[in-house]
């Protein structure tokens, strides 16, 4: 049994766990960078003089730069490897963040913006892939579940952070702790995190053997005496967008991406609009504000529990269930609103579900490819994902100027939720190379 069979069917090892970790404070830095941006807009936006549509494109310039970078970089990964693509990916976010504190106007922090999101994107697309190749074939919907739920605990701590720094320094001191703590977790990167066992397998060049068998030791494996490529490794041109594209290939690239899409799009619309739109509907302030918070806060607890139904059942079916579950939820959440307690409780539920789906897309996605175009395969996935997220608020914007009331609206996002249930109802994942009793049977031995 090769070392990549034996990491899917083996326990989990602490080092394993850490490499988790580190993507988890990865997730975390994203999320403490667009709350921060939220929390600060009010300040920016009084300091430049700017207009409420100015601001929103500076809040959108981070998730253009996101989409452009998962599209550009994750390519570039599976050339280069996914270690140096997160190095330079978080360098690229410490600079962005940095800059956007010395920032003399609109057009020079929109420009840092990009540079930041474009970090952000690379990040995303490589450590999604780390995470998921790093993990046991149990335990790696729960892995990337975490991994995902860092983004609330980053927004969260971003929120907190950008209250009191500008109480008492302003808005750009926010963006200072973000770039000095960015760069720190370089410095932690640059010690702790290894490179992809199936990058180094696929690429087989001198040395490589060396350090797969240096990682090997690291996680209780014995060391291998050959590079064994994993499955699927010859399937492609490394790094090569078109391959997504190719014969066997087609079909479940472009249903991944409706996932993706809608599904992006249904989570930055509750998370984006809800407060408003319920304080449309009728609710005060601090109760729409409080539904917010509902959401949040299922957010991350919902990742956890779609990681551990994952760890029984396959990934596919529970996210299916999540995705309709999502959408029903949002519809009952909206003719929920004249009774609070019910709508709350709703308002927790959906932010579990759909952050769940979010999750549960992250960990189907990297098992559609070889390891050639890996990377590839997920930050392409993601920046369409940003695509819709990028499209919602601008949407549902665009739908109530038009006359469009809450309810609408909220039926028009389940309905195009309901849309990723279909694509991943359609979509046909590669088969486990090996049975529950196989399983049982080697971690037993080991």
């Amino acid at each position: 049994m090769d070392l990549r069979s034996r990491i899917d069917v083996s326990p989990m090892r602490p080092y394993q766990w850490l490499i988790v970790g580190l993507c988890v404070v990865l997730n975390i830095l994203d999320g403490y960078d667009v709350m921060a941006l939220a929390f600060t807009a009010k300040s920016i936006g009084a300091d430049f003089g700017l207009s409420g549509s100015a601001i929103g494109l500076l809040m959108s310039a981070g998730l253009v730069g996101m989409a452009v970078g998962a599209l550009s970089l994750g390519p570039l990964a599976d050339r280069i490897g996914r270690r140096p693509m997160i190095l330079l990916s978080v360098g690229m976010a410490a600079a962005g963040t940095a800059l956007s504190a010395t920032a003399g106007g609109a057009e020079q922090l929109g420009l840092w913006r990009v540079l930041t999101g474009l970090g952000i994107g690379g990040i995303l697309a490589s450590t999604t892939v780390i995470a998921s190749e790093y993990s046991s074939t149990r335990w790696r919907g729960l892995a990337i579940s975490v991994y995902t739920a860092g983004y609330g605990v980053g927004a969260t701590l971003g929120g907190l952070a950008a209250v009191g720094l500008m109480a008492d320094h302003g808005w750009r001191a926010v963006f200072v702790v973000g770039a000095v703590l960015t760069g720190l977790v370089l410095l932690i990167l640059a010690a702790l995190l290894p490179e992809s066992i199936d990058f180094l397998n696929s690429r087989g060049r001198a040395g490589d053997l060396d350090r797969v068998n240096k990682i090997a030791a690291r996680i209780g494996q014995p060391a291998v005496a050959s590079l064994t490529a994993a499955s699927g490794d010859a399937d492609g041109r490394t790094g090569r967008i078109g391959e997504l594209f190719a014969p066997g290939r087609l079909r479940s690239t472009l249903l991944l991406w409706a996932a993706f899409f809608a599904t992006m799009y249904g989570f930055y619309f509750v998370n984006s609009w809800t407060p408003s739109l319920l304080e449309t509907a009728g609710l005060t302030k601090d109760q729409s504000a409080t539904a917010g918070m509902m959401l949040t806060l299922g957010g991350t607890v919902g990742s956890i529990i779609f990681g551990l139904l994952t760890s029984k059942w396959a990934v596919r079916p529970v996210l299916i269930g999540f995705t309709l579950g999502s959408a029903a939820l949002m519809v009952m959440f909206i003719l929920s609103t004249p009774m609070l307690i019910v709508a709350f409780i709703l308002g927790v539920l959906i932010g579990a579900l759909i952050n769940g789906c979010v999750a549960g897309l992250y960990t189907l996605a990297p098992a559609l490819y070889g390891p050639r175009i890996r990377t590839t395969g997920v930050g392409w996935a993601i920046g369409i994902g940003r695509a819709g997220a990028i499209l919602a608020p601008m949407a549902t914007g665009a739908l109530l100027d038009g006359g469009w009331s809450s309810q609408q609206l909220y039926f028009g996002a389940a309905a195009i939720v309901t849309v990723s249930a279909v694509a991943l109802f359609l979509l046909r994942t590669p088969q486990r190379s090996v049975s529950v009793q196989d399983q049982a049977a080697t971690t037993a031995a080991v």
